[in-house]
């Protein structure tokens, strides 16, 4: 017979932050154990997991009492192995079976590869329901994802165990059937529990199909987490229509939204208002302030501006709320006073003067402080400004102040407002908004889909910030290995490719990170210098050391390694673009100094191979590129093609062809059109084809393989300006 299961422990309050994953977690576990061993044979069996602040729960429909009988064929060892030479079973066969728990009567021989093995059917009985779920139950509490689970002491006060949370009951039900499971010191029973303090407080379950309606008719518990978050969001989003308001970005608030619905099991939105003097401050520090510290959610006017009212997710639904605002504004007060005191505070101090504490601010102890810091990304944002035709005195500037903001009293409350207050103290003081902006957005982009900065002076700083990190890290060997990346390089370099290719720059991946290197080391001389004064001051003898300013990290080859590092984040996010791998390596394999031009050589590629002539090219590029590496490493040398010195009619041929296509092309290619410069050496498919097909490049006479050497050479060159045309070959 097959009916409905229900497993459901019941908690003390479980961590918010991760419930939702402990539900699903739970559910597929029990899930995943009874599918595997054929509780559910029919197809027709569903599964709803539940979660709340004080439960995790599965629901699986069609669970068989008894899991099906089942049969497995299992590889014993090689015929020759198993039978004498009178083709008797061996004692190793016989050994063999016994331990299986088969007999000779179910073995059978089959080959695999060019060997024959024995094999044994077995029969494996089902097992009961009670007996898989005592096993299930015990695996889905021992691999919860949970960072660190408490210890308690059961009721005989003996007895240890550890979950996420202390547990207090345990509901079993197979049907109206209780089953014999008992988890963490509980023993099975049909009684869940209704919400603490509006619901019934025991619920007797008849049925296991019954819990969720029961649960949230008697007990004023949503207990399936997806249905209560809709709730919520439906609640949160009729308050603010009928308030003419928004509840702003939803990716901004969504993440609260995760939180709130696991702190609460029937979930009733009331509106809160507080004094809109407190406007005054920077709305992004009130929202911060209401989010996070109070899980509230701000409401926004039309124009996306913050209002003096929000609305509060409770778990109490009353018809008289009063007590319950009155109750969250009082609350809210005294946390919107601290982030207005703060606000007030920061601004008796200028920028420039916030700047000497970074003295004490330390960024890395291999590479200085934060002011040390600061100084490199002032010299290194004006040599970018340069040469992206930004305002170098701008840059400096904002450059200077980029990083002021991180001690002041707000940043120091809400880290996550890190530039955004530095805009806000840069206008307060009458900064050039293109320099308060550049503040702001210098840490930009911080994550996929994220803005770019805003202006030039912004995308300088914001480089400036990047490259410096990377070459100052990569210097000192903290290169990033498999998932470890404590100083999110993968981002910087992700970053400082958007910031190339979507402002469509044009300056060199290569000369960029030369700035920051001659900056690095610059700055680490300089360094050195001073010390070395002062030490001379003092009477202090310097021992001569072992690697001398000019072989300060980053060496030749750590740069190397983050050159590298950066075209292969490039490859991650054109594949995420829809290219093919095939097209990825073409482009990227030629290394291109300019990273803007890396998408039109992609599009020229793409137009390129849907040529009818395409494929015959790759095939000859990839032929050419085998021939001539393979003359390379014999020590072959060819420098100039002579003309003189062809003997059969193709290679002048092909010479003729090339030439002509080349000065074709290298106008397109000149004017960015590379679409065009790649098309036109479509017409070298019959020459390149005849020239395979009559001559012999490596012949005895050296000067003739050396001539055609370097005909293939310049072949090679010509079309391969745009991509690697060798790695589109199939």
């Amino acid at each position: 017979m097959s009916a409905d299961l229900l497993v459901e422990l019941f908690t003390e309050e479980l961590p918010p932050k991760d419930l939702r994953s402990l539900g699903m977690a739970f559910g597929d576990k029990i899930l995943g154990v009874l599918s595997e061993l054929r509780f559910m044979p029919s197809a027709n069996w569903e599964a709803s997991t539940f979660a709340s602040p004080r439960r995790l729960a599965v629901l699986i429909s069609a669970v068989m009492e008894k899991s099906a009988e089942r049969t497995e064929l299992r590889k014993l060892m090689p015929s020759k192995a198993a039978f004498d030479a009178a083709g008797k079973p061996s004692a190793a066969l016989l050994k063999k079976l016994e331990k299986e728990g088969g007999d000779i009567e179910h073995i059978e021989r089959r080959t695999e590869g060019n060997m024959e093995y024995v094999f044994l059917t077995l029969v494996i009985p089902g097992i009961s329901l009670e007996a898989a779920l005592q096993g299930a139950l015990q695996e889905a509490i021992a691999k919860l994802p949970i960072p660190k689970a408490m210890s308690y002491q059961l009721a005989d006060g003996t007895t240890t165990v550890k979950f996420v949370r202390p547990a207090h009951g345990l509901v079993v039900l197979h049907d109206e059937k209780v089953l014999a499971v008992t988890a963490l010191g509980l023993t099975a029973g049909r009684v869940t529990h209704g919400h603490r303090f509006q619901g019934a407080k025991d619920i007797v379950l008849e049925r296991a199909n019954e819990y969720e309606s029961r649960l949230e008719t008697e007990g004023q518990v949503i207990p399936n987490f997806d249905k209560r978050r809709s709730e919520i969001e439906k609640q949160l989003a009729d308050k603010a229509h009928a308030l003419l308001c928004s509840l702003g970005a939803e990716a901004d608030y969504e993440p609260l939204l995760d939180e709130v619905t696991a702190l609460v099991e029937y979930p009733t939105v009331y509106l809160g208002e507080f004094e809109s003097d407190f406007l005054a401050v920077p709305q992004e520090c009130l929202i911060l302030t209401m989010r996070q510290n109070q899980k509230y959610f701000p409401l926004f006017d039309a124009n996306g501006k913050l209002t003096n009212r929000f609305l509060i997710v409770s778990n109490m639904r009353l018809t008289e709320a009063r007590t319950i605002i009155e109750g969250n504004q009082r609350v809210v007060r005294p946390r919107l006073a601290d982030a207005r005191f703060f606000f007030d505070t920061d601004l008796k101090t200028r920028l420039a003067d916030q700047v000497q504490k970074l003295r004490s601010v330390v960024y890395h102890n291999e590479l200085g402080s934060q002011f040390e810091r600061v100084a490199r990304l002032r010299a290194l944002a004006g040599s970018i400004a340069k040469d992206i035709g930004a305002d170098p005195a701008l840059a400096e500037q904002a450059a200077h102040l980029a990083k002021a903001d991180l001690v002041t009293n707000m940043v120091g409350e809400f880290p996550e407002l890190q530039g955004i207050m530095g805009r806000y103290y840069a206008l307060c003081e009458g900064a050039d908004e293109r320099i308060a902006f550049a503040i702001e957005d210098h840490y930009k982009p911080r994550f996929a889909g994220d803005q770019l900065p805003r202006n030039d002076v912004g995308v300088a700083v914001a480089l400036a910030d990047k490259l410096d990190t990377l070459v100052g890290l990569f210097g000192i060997g903290q290169v990033p290995t498999g998932d470890k990346d404590p100083y999110a390089l993968r981002r910087h370099a992700l970053g400082v490719i958007r910031i190339l290719i979507d402002k469509d720059l044009r300056v060199g991946l290569g000369k960029l990170i030369g700035h920051a290197v001659n900056t690095a080391r610059a700055a680490w001389q300089a360094k050195r210098a001073e010390s070395r004064l002062k030490k001379l001051e003092a009477g202090i003898q310097e021992r001569t050391a072992a690697h001398g300013p000019e072989s300060f990290p980053p060496t030749d080859d750590a740069i190397a390694k983050l050159i590298e590092f950066i075209y292969e984040r490039l490859k991650g996010v054109l594949r995420d673009g829809g290219y093919t791998p095939q097209e990825i390596d073409a482009v990227v394999s030629l290394r291109p100094e300019f990273l803007a031009d890396v998408p039109k050589r992609l599009a020229a590629v793409r137009v390129f191979t849907s040529l009818p002539e395409a494929q015959s090219l790759a095939a000859a590029n990839k032929r050419v590129a085998n021939i001539l590496k393979q003359a390379e490493a014999k020590g072959e040398t060819f420098v100039k093609t002579e003309v003189a010195e062809f003997k059969v009619k193709a290679e002048h041929d092909l010479f003729d062809a090339l030439r002509k296509a080349a000065a074709l092309a290298t106008p397109l290619l000149d004017q960015g059109d590379y679409t065009g410069y790649l098309k036109t050496f479509a017409v070298l498919k019959s020459p390149v084809d005849a020239y395979f097909e009559s001559v012999m490049v490596m012949v005895e006479d050296k000067a003739l393989r050396q001539n055609r050497l370097a005909l293939l050479r310049d072949l090679r060159e010509e079309m391969n300006r745009i991509a690697d045309i060798s790695k589109l070959a199939t």
